[in-house]
C-alpha cells in the first residue's frame, strides 16, 4: 500500500513544550546526578537532541541501533543488536531515549538486555506512546505524550528513510492526503 503524507497530528509548538515538561521531570528526578542518555538510532536522535540541550543533571550521551523487524514490517519483538553502546553503564544513572513505543516488544527485550549491563537504574523516555498497539506489559517511566494508533511521521519518525526532518508530526495516509 503506497502513502503519502497527510495532516498535522501534532504541532512544533506542542512538541517543544512536551520536551521542556519532559526535560524538567528528568531534571527534577536526577537532580546533580550523572546520567547516561542512550539514544536509539534512528529515530529519537532528533528529539534526543532536543531533550538533553534542555537537562540540568551532567549527561554523558551515546547510541544503540537495534532492529527487531528483519524483513518484515512488523515487529517481531527479538531484539538485533546493529550498534552497541560505547559507554560502560554498570553502575550508572541510564535514560534510555527512543521516539515511540507501540507494541512495545523491542523496547521490552532492550530493557531486559541493558540491565544485564547492572546499571544503577535504568529508566526509559519515549516522545510518543501508542498504548493500543502495545503487546507486552512495559511502561516508559516518562511519556511525552500519548497518541492515538496512526501512521505517523516527522519529528525523527519517517516513512522509508523519508520525513524524518518535518518540525511536526503528520499523519500519513493511504493514497490521498495533503502532498
Amino acid at each position: 500500500m503506497a502513502y503519502v503524507l497527510g495532516r498535522v497530528l501534532i504541532s512544533k509548538d506542542k512538541i517543544d513544550k512536551m520536551v521542556a515538561g519532559l526535560a524538567e521531570r528528568i531534571s527534577r528526578d536526577y537532580g546533580e546526578e550523572e546520567l547516561i542518555v542512550v539514544g536509539i538510532l534512528k529515530g529519537s536522535f532528533i528529539f534526543m537532541a532536543d531533550l538533553i540541550r534542555l537537562l540540568r543533571p551532567q549527561v554523558i550521551i551515546d547510541f544503540m541501533s537495534v532492529s527487531s523487524y528483519y524483513e518484515n514490517t512488523r515487529s517481531t519483538g527479538i531484539v538485533k543488536i546493529i550498534k552497541d553502546m560505547d559507554v560502560n553503564i554498570n553502575g550508572k544513572h541510564v535514560l534510555i531515549v527512543e521516539d515511540i513505543v507501540d507494541s512495545g516488544l523491542t523496547l521490552s527485550n532492550l530493557k531486559e538486555l541493558l540491565m544485564t549491563k547492572e546499571p544503577k537504574s535504568l529508566k526509559v523516555c519515549v516522545a510518543f506512546d501508542k498504548p493500543d498497539r502495545r503487546k507486552t506489559e512495559i511502561e516508559a517511566d516518562y511519556v511525552g505524550m500519548i497518541i492515538p494508533d496512526e501512521f505517523i511521521v516527522g519529528y525523527g519518525l519517517d516513512y522509508a528513510g523519508k520525513y524524518r526532518n518535518l518540525s511536526d508530526i503528520r499523519i500519513m495516509e493511504p493514497d490521498g492526503g495533503i502532498k
